[in-house]
């Protein structure tokens, strides 16, 4: 049995109509900044609204911003941090997805420290400090099923002048509390319920065939694969199905309770580093297939992917290609086969710059794959997945 650390501080309200309770619940300070995206969707859809007059039925005051990009930026982070400040908020409520969460939890830890957000980054540009103090409280209630953002301390952010994308995570990102209300999700388009819902899949394989794994974490992840494999294309055909959103979303938030992730996130993070426009989930299902053959043609993970085939409904798999074509065929099966790194604007001549990146930019644990793979085989991934 493997040594493991089990720490899940957010309270997780979960729950068609969960939104409703906020009001009822002990907020974390008495005068919130609400974050959401610089799109429309929450407030097209109400959601924004709803939140605000929660919080007036709990007595709690409240401020907007509006400005989170898709693939949040430092400067981002430091604008809400500065309106956080300026405002007096004490605390801070994310509205939206993964980028918005992923942005406030940075925020938050800004509220509260001197400097900028890079000055505490792990990348290669990065200051690499520790913070002084914890960051502001954080409430989640997420409108996607896809990151998990809302039950871990991670956080992805883009910095456009050094062209990284990385991660940033300290304990006190944890959100106080969040909420999984499938729906807020009823809305997502198909294109973005598939991108999400891939995203999602991928924090549980990589942590599956992640050598560091463990019996706690393989738990929630072969869960989150069985509910994304059923769920994933009903959700995507049809966007009205109750059941099958909130079947998504809580394989969301179970692939996030222990992510183990593996090279297979750092790959995309150094396509998103060059370009900000590239959907995270998108840029995932580009790199699978040649990301995951490489270690099914080597038979270095055939019991995990074994596991995982089973899991998505695969009568008596044998072996690590048996998986190989349910991802296939799962990818598939929300249209997602064709895309191409091309359209995102990424061109054959650059791949040549991205396995030095992959060293510089984080992602996943690039020692925890199941074999070590060289710049070469980096290379060799991204060429194979080029289209």
């Amino acid at each position: 049995m493997n040594n493991f650390t089990f720490y899940m501080p957010a309270k997780v309200l979960f729950g068609a109509g969960q939104l409703s309770t906020l009001h009822e619940q002990a907020l974390p300070g008495k005068k919130a900044l609400i974050a959401t995206t610089n799109g429309t969707s929450t407030k097209k859809y109400g959601y924004l609204a709803r939140v605000e007059k929660e919080l007036d039925l709990a007595g709690i005051a409240h401020v907007l911003f509006d400005e989170v990009r898709p693939n949040p930026t430092r400067e981002n982070v430091m604008d809400g941090a500065k309106a956080m400040r300026d405002n007096g908020c004490d605390f801070i409520i994310a509205l939206g997805g993964g980028s918005v969460m992923d942005c406030s939890k940075c925020i938050a830890l800004m509220a509260s420290n001197d400097g900028d957000i890079w000055d505490y980054s792990l990348s290669a540009c990065g200051g690499k400090k520790q913070p002084k103090n914890d960051a502001l409280p954080i409430v989640c209630i997420t409108t996607s099923a896809g990151t998990g953002s809302e039950v871990d301390f991670a956080a992805v952010i883009s910095n456009d002048e050094t062209k990284e994308k990385t991660g940033i995570f300290f304990p006190s990102m944890f959100p106080t509390l969040s909420i999984v209300d499938a729906d807020l999700m009823m809305s997502v388009p198909p294109k973005f319920t598939a991108f999400q819902g891939m995203d999602a899949f991928f924090h549980a394989s990589e942590s599956v065939i992640n050598k560091n794994e463990h019996p706690m974490g393989e738990m929630f992840a072969l869960k989150a694969i069985e509910l994304i494999a059923q769920n994933l294309p009903i959700a995507y055909k049809d966007g009205s199905s109750k059941e099958a959103r909130e079947n998504m979303a809580l394989a969301n938030s179970l692939a996030a309770y222990y992510m183990l992730c593996t090279s297979g996130h750092t790959i995309e993070h150094v396509m998103g580093s060059y370009h900000d426009d590239l959907v995270h989930g998108a840029g995932l299902i580009m790199t699978a297939h040649a990301y995951y053959s490489f270690f099914a043609e080597k038979k270095a993970a055939e019991e995990p992917m074994i596991k995982m085939a089973r899991a998505m409904g695969v009568e008596n798999p044998t072996s690590g290609m048996d998986f190989i074509k349910a991802l296939d065929d799962l990818i598939a099966s929300v249209d997602c086969s064709d895309l191409k790194m091309s359209d995102a604007g990424i061109t054959r001549d650059e791949l040549k710059l991205y396995p030095k990146r992959i060293h510089e930019v984080l992602g996943g644990d690039i020692t925890a794959d199941p074999l070590p793979l060289s710049d070469e085989d980096y290379l060799e991934i991204y060429e194979k997945s080029y289209k």
